[in-house]
């Protein structure tokens, strides 16, 4: 088994991205991603940069109105899983129930890297990057995968990714955020539109 990735002085860099398509009223959305900022600063301890908000359609289409979606980046001392942990507090904060694997949400937080971290060790992570979509639409890891594994396939978490971390290389693909976006379906991409 993989051992967790060492905490050095000044921590380990985290990307977290925020997604949110509470309402039809897209603005609305966007002041509660934007509210994050402030929350995972607090939660963490932790400066946090933000990317640029934007609008992206709801996936799979049909389930629900655009999201607007951010991902943050900071460094914090704390571990991945409490990290993870103070995510969950955000979003039950925020109303948000986990009863229908990806319905409109009030509010979705996701742990996508945690330095180079590939956890719970690189077999499982495997596993669950290759997933069939069916199974991805019914199925949940029960404990944390790091990198996320679908972050190589949403345009909607590596545009604004770019804004935060423009050097990030996945740490198991060795694909920089310009590689995955290359393999993405362009008209993904260009349904990402920034709001500011």
């Amino acid at each position: 088994m993989a051992q967790p990735p060492q905490i050095g002085e000044f921590g380990q860099k985290v990307l977290i991205s925020a997604g949110s398509n509470v309402s039809e009223n897209i603005s609305d959305a966007a002041a509660l991603v934007q509210k994050c900022k402030r929350l995972l600063s607090d939660a963490c301890d932790c400066a946090v940069s933000a990317s640029r908000i934007y609008r992206t359609p709801a996936f799979p289409a049909g389930a629900g109105p655009d999201f607007a979606n951010a991902v943050f980046a900071c460094e914090t001392t704390l571990s991945a899983g409490d990290v993870l942990a103070r995510l969950h507090a955000i979003e039950a904060g925020a109303g948000r129930t986990r009863k229908v694997r990806w319905a409109q949400r009030v509010l979705d937080l996701d742990l996508l890297a945690f330095g180079d971290a590939v956890l719970p060790d690189a077999a499982t992570w495997q596993h669950w990057h290759d997933l069939a979509l069916s199974q991805q639409m019914t199925e949940a890891p029960e404990q944390l995968i790091l990198p996320h594994p679908r972050v190589q396939d949403r345009p909607f978490v590596l545009v604004p990714m770019r804004d935060v971390a423009p050097d990030w290389e996945h740490p198991v693909l060795g694909l920089g955020i310009d590689a995955m976006l290359a393999t993405c379906d362009p008209s993904a991409i260009s349904g990402v539109i920034p709001l500011e």
